[in-house]
């Protein structure tokens, strides 16, 4: 109850139609289908997969930055990682068990192995989308670890596609098959409230005044 008052609270300091904004969007959010980015080095790409996640609803991406270190670029990203939950990892093994835990599938994205195809693939759990560079594709741990393997059907003479597109493909197909199913995946109420919290905060200039003077009155 103390979140939701406190909600209420702060969206006295944005406007209505921003507070109706952030509700009509969650209701489209979803972490049935996160997305894992392995040691991209171009950072441009990994900011372009964020915004990726924030256009077609969804919540989480995971970032393994072992080899590059931190690669989003918020230029790029154009704002987009305020609205997406970023999680770091400094290896795959870190990524693949956090996500396992949370219930996830590891699905690998790659043009080879034994892949299904895009327009084939039925989603009927939670999926983790591993997305790696275009030259090396995904690492052999990755690989060897993953519950499923997945692939863009193409016709032409190219084997692969940019990480940001092949995302961008990716997620807007198996986003709309997931928002045609029966599977439950909207974000819970209280998933809901959190972020409608996390974003009032975001939209607010002196949030930390704000706040300070908020729980001084309480």
């Amino acid at each position: 109850m103390m979140i939701e008052e406190l909600l209420h609270y702060l969206e006295g300091f944005i406007s209505k139609e921003r507070s109706e904004r952030f509700i009509k969007i969650l209701e489209q959010r979803t972490r049935y289908i996160t997305v894992a980015i392995e040691d991209v080095y171009q950072m441009h790409n990994t900011s372009a997969v964020i915004r990726s996640c924030e256009s077609f609803g969804v919540q989480d991406a995971h970032i393994i930055e072992g080899r590059f270190g931190k690669r989003l670029d918020k230029n790029i990203a154009m704002g987009a990682q305020q609205w997406v939950d970023v999680h770091r990892y400094s290896n795959s093994s870190e990524a693949i068990k956090s996500l396992r835990q949370e219930g996830y599938k590891i699905v690998a994205t790659t043009p080879h192995n034994d892949s299904s195809l895009l327009t084939d693939y039925k989603i009927d759990d939670k999926i983790a989308l591993f997305f790696g560079t275009e030259r090396e594709g995904l690492s052999d741990e990755v690989m060897q670890q993953a519950d499923a393997y997945l692939k863009i059907p193409m016709v032409g003479f190219t084997e692969s596609l940019n990480i940001s597109v092949s995302a961008a493909i990716i997620l807007q197909q198996l986003t709309a098959q997931l928002k045609r199913s029966g599977l439950n995946w909207s974000l819970s109420p209280e998933e809901v409230v959190e972020k409608r919290l996390d974003w009032t905060k975001k939209s607010i200039k002196s949030i930390d005044d704000i706040l300070d003077r908020y729980y001084k009155s309480d």
